[in-house]
């Protein structure tokens, strides 16, 4: 198997109070308002960290609940003089005592949020969304993609907010105006008929995407296109990647559990299970790869573990996410050879993921 980094994810709510008085005046956040908030973290723990092997994500999870409990129905500000979403994350990371902190993230709402990276620059991010018709022009006669269709778009843009959490040069209010444009000349329209997107397959979208905010927002991260719910492509300026998501339904034990823990029993889960691929484009297609041959590539896999138990599925060393996970890296990067990620979240937002590029752009919780 590929050199990966494994990675163990976890979430949790929390419902707050804040205002945040150093915008503008009349600026509506700077009424008292508030939000059901999610956290979430992304470490890399040390072997042995865990009560048990197996246990990972349960104590990850655990450990960010008792963070954030202060926070839970209060008053922001009486925590942080300005409490937005990058100072949250920003207060999460100095108190959580978890080693291995890679990525602590802030959603507000669904709509928008704060990444945390590893170096401790925030990305803040805002999800769009745009109504339009399209086909691909250029796939082989009978693919259900040249035929004209429709999707319910949506894109999310992430721009580096920096090293400074006093200096918000970017809010949601920045981003909205420099969207609306773009939103104008995508919504309700046929991209085929749009310059530049004669062949709008989701990678050129989200590339056309980049170009047009690059000029105005230099901070321009990455952008993500969701061409469904459950695939998408995202694009950095010069990476292309794709991804395709499963839902996995399958029962587990996890060996390494106390007798009386009450993961040792045959439990299980839906899973969301998320291949993530990257490649050079073909020029011709306009793809890295095709979303179709990625879900007919790895349907006999998924097939072995869906609706079964894993623990009788020989490769899967337990039935924590991290084990599943490598166990679907090994068997599928083996007809995938584009594959640089999977994740795997038994509950949403806490799982594993295994990946070769720990640092490509990410989606939101």
């Amino acid at each position: 198997m590929k050199a990966t980094v494994q990675l163990t994810v976890a979430s949790a709510g929390f419902e707050s109070a804040r205002r945040i008085d150093n915008l503008p005046e009349g600026h509506r956040s700077r009424r008292l308002h508030g939000h059901g908030f999610r956290a979430a973290v992304t470490t890399e723990l040390p072997h042995g960290w865990s009560r048990f092997p197996g246990g990972e994500v349960d104590a990850l999870r655990q450990r960010l609940e008792q963070c954030i409990d202060p926070l839970n129905y209060a008053y922001l500000n009486d925590y942080l003089d300005t409490p937005t979403d990058e100072n949250l994350a920003r207060w999460i990371h100095e108190r959580l005592c978890v080693p291995g902190i890679a990525r602590i993230a802030i959603q507000s709402t669904a709509t928008q949020g704060v990444d945390l990276d590893r170096d401790g620059m925030a990305h803040v991010w805002r999800r769009y969304r745009f109504q339009s018709s399209h086909r691909l022009p250029n796939v082989p006669p009978g693919h259900k993609c040249g035929r004209m269709h429709g999707h319910g778009f949506e894109a999310v843009v992430h721009a580096n907010q920096g090293l400074d959490s006093r200096l918000p040069r970017i809010d949601d209010d920045n981003l909205d105006n420099l969207w609306l444009p773009l939103h104008a000349q995508l919504n309700y329209r046929c991209l085929n008929e749009i310059e530049g997107l004669e062949n709008p397959t989701s990678e050129h979208i989200a590339a056309w995407i980049w170009r047009r905010l690059k000029a105005k927002l230099p901070e321009l991260s990455w952008v993500s296109v969701f061409e469904t719910g459950s695939s998408g492509a995202n694009f950095d300026g010069r990476d292309y990647r794709i991804w395709k998501e499963f839902t996995l339904d399958s029962a587990v034990r996890l060996r390494h559990a106390p007798p009386n823990h009450s993961r040792s029993g045959i439990h299980g889960h839906t899973y969301t299970l998320r291949l993530h691929l990257k490649a050079p484009l073909d020029a011709a297609m306009g793809w890295t790869v095709d979303f179709g041959d990625v879900k007919q590539i790895f349907e006999p896999i998924f097939k072995s573990i869906d609706h079964h138990p894993l623990f009788e599925v020989e490769g899967i060393r337990d039935g924590d996410t991290a084990s599943i996970a490598a166990w679907v890296f090994e068997n599928a990067a083996r007809k995938l050879p584009e594959l640089t990620q999977v994740d795997l979240y038994e509950t949403p937002g806490c799982g594993s993921i295994l990946a070769i590029d720990k640092d490509g752009p990410i989606l939101p919780i």
